[in-house]
């Protein structure tokens, strides 16, 4: 019976560092990538009174950020882009706007000024360096680069990661 006590209490430290995983959020920082040249819309932003279509070249002029982490679906490496909210600030989007997102295969989902409050939203063009595709989850996708290892663990909503976006709706 000693025995088997000291087992159990030998392995209580790990249990307890089970127990309480902490999730590491994914690093993001500043890229040295050159903004692309391509002008083929891959985007379109559809406003209260306006529409207008995006190239890589248009949302690439913003400032480029990137991070190494694995995509739920997959895709591992360095996911590049820019920040939605310095997007939305380029464009004129009002902050308290809520924001429907329309993939290719017509997945839907609305970020709102709560949503956007609590974490920040990558809108990935480019995973190691090269554009995003069809075949590669592009040509765009929003990413949550804080909560990527959350997501990966189980602990954390993949719902708001939307890949292949076609249309931003802006309500």
């Amino acid at each position: 019976m000693a025995y088997l006590c000291s087992r159990i209490l030998s392995a209580l430290p790990l249990l307890a560092s089970m127990l309480f995983l902490t999730v590491q959020a994914a690093d993001v920082v500043p890229s040295d990538l050159s903004a692309s040249q391509d002008q083929t819309p891959i985007l379109t932003l559809y406003g209260l009174d306006k529409r207008r279509a995006l190239s890589r070249a248009d949302i690439e002029s913003l400032p480029l950020y990137e991070s190494n982490l694995t995509h739920f679906e997959g895709s591992q490496g360095r996911f590049s882009g820019v920040w939605l909210e310095d997007l939305m600030t380029a464009e004129g989007i009002d902050e308290t706007a809520t924001l429907r997102f329309i993939a290719h295969d017509d997945y839907t989902v609305f970020i709102t000024p709560d949503d956007r409050q609590e974490r920040r939203y990558l809108l990935a063009t480019r995973l190691d360096g090269e554009p995003l595709t069809l075949e590669t989850l592009g040509p765009s996708m929003l990413i949550i680069p804080a909560d990527a290892e959350a997501v990966e663990l189980g602990k954390a909503s993949m719902m708001d990661w939307v890949w292949s976006i076609r249309n931003i709706h802006i309500q």
